[in-house]
């Protein structure tokens, strides 16, 4: 049966797991030979030896070759003070070619096959010239990574605004998104200055503890009870939501039993005062009208005639007799109007009676024409 051992290449970083032969024997911090892609690598054991669980799909791993020796720890040391060099050197080359970016750290295999330089930059670099200069000054393999601010504070180091070494450096092997949500909902004041870590985004520590305030559903800090137990708990006593003051249950017990019902006849006299009209316009109910004027206007009397009410004096507000009568009662025929008020098409004569006219004017005028014309020869 195969184990599996877990190797760390660099301080807070991603632990992979290789494949350990039965005749090693290693332990946390030990350092190892391994095999990586392109040659050899040194890193130290995370975890010992351990078989897989059952469940789990076999996998080609990658082995451990042995532990490492006096020579492989004189070979990280030098490998060290090459890396030190090589960024001076990077350095200065990236100022004389006018490149827009800033270096971050130089590192290189353990067989030195290849070296490595990581930077950050705000745009795209054109660093071909950068790298042949280099790969003739240094004769190796060179590869240039452009990183992130948060990469560059885990790898730098440094303090953070809680006074510790920063997370990501210390212990975090990958970073987790945050966003504003998290702060927000730990009722947290969003000042950048106060949420925001060394690299300038938002520190990663406000995602430890945001499961707990998802959970939680808005508890803050308030100590509340999420939601669905409060909800429960009212299903359980449904008594308990309704309940009045405790000083006004102890002043219905003093009174009595049924001192806080009312009768049935001071509810009805109630009801009476709701339905009743109040006002100086009010008219008794004989004589309000019904039907049509209600649909128009309101209660017994139209909008037109209610303003003209308003326009009056106040000793005017009597209607005239011919206006009121006709108003308890209803009209028998929508055609007919009590205002005397006629349509305007009522005048109109129909076409043979307004012929009959013109006839007899026509006739009357050749009467009196010939009634005329004796005078004048009698005159003349």
């Amino acid at each position: 049966m195969i184990k599996v051992v877990g190797i760390r290449f660099k301080r807070a970083c991603k632990v992979n797991e290789y494949e350990c032969g039965e005749h090693l024997k290693l332990l946390p911090g030990d350092f190892v030979i391994v095999e990586v892609e392109k040659g050899l690598g040194m890193g130290t054991v995370a975890y010992t030896p351990k078989e897989p669980p059952p469940q789990t799909k076999p996998r080609l791993l990658k082995k451990v070759i042995r532990k490492a020796d006096d020579a492989d720890m004189e070979r990280l040391k030098f490998n060290a003070r090459r890396e030190k060099e090589s960024l001076a050197v990077c350095t200065k080359k990236i100022k004389t070619y006018g490149l827009p970016m800033k270096l971050v750290r130089a590192e290189y295999l353990f067989d030195s096959s290849k070296a490595i330089f990581y930077f950050t930059s705000d745009s795209r670099v054109d660093f071909r010239r950068l790298v042949k200069d280099l790969a003739s000054y240094f004769h190796t393999r060179i590869e240039m990574r452009q990183i992130g601010v948060r990469d560059e504070a885990k790898m730098l180091g440094g303090i953070g605004p809680c006074g510790r070494e920063l997370c990501c450096s210390s212990f975090l092997p990958d970073f987790t998104p945050v966003t504003i949500k998290m702060a927000k909902q730990q009722n947290l004041a969003l000042n950048p200055a106060k949420i925001s870590g060394v690299c300038g985004r938002l520190m990663c520590c406000l995602s430890y503890e945001h499961e707990g305030y998802s959970n939680s559903q808005g508890k803050g800090r308030r100590g509340r009870k999420p939601c669905a137990e409060r909800a429960a708990e009212a299903e359980k006593k449904p008594d308990q939501g309704n309940r009045r003051p405790a000083h006004e249950r102890a002043a219905e017990k003093e009174r009595g039993p049924g001192s806080n019902k009312r009768a049935d006849n001071s509810r009805r006299t109630d009801n009476k005062d709701k339905n009743r009209r109040s006002g100086p316009d009010r008219r008794p109910r004989g004589e309000r009208a019904t039907g049509s004027d209600n649909q128009r206007g309101g209660a017994g009397r139209g909008g037109n005639e209610r303003r003209a009410d308003k326009d009056r004096r106040p000793g005017q507000n009597r209607r005239p007799d011919n206006k009121r009568q006709g108003e308890g009662s209803r009209r028998p025929d929508k055609t007919a109007r009590t205002d005397n008020k006629q349509r305007p098409d009522s005048n109109r004569r129909p076409d043979n009676n307004r012929r009959a006219d013109n006839n007899r004017r026509s006739e009357h005028q050749k009467r009196s024409e010939n009634t005329q014309k004796p005078d004048d020869k009698g005159q003349s």
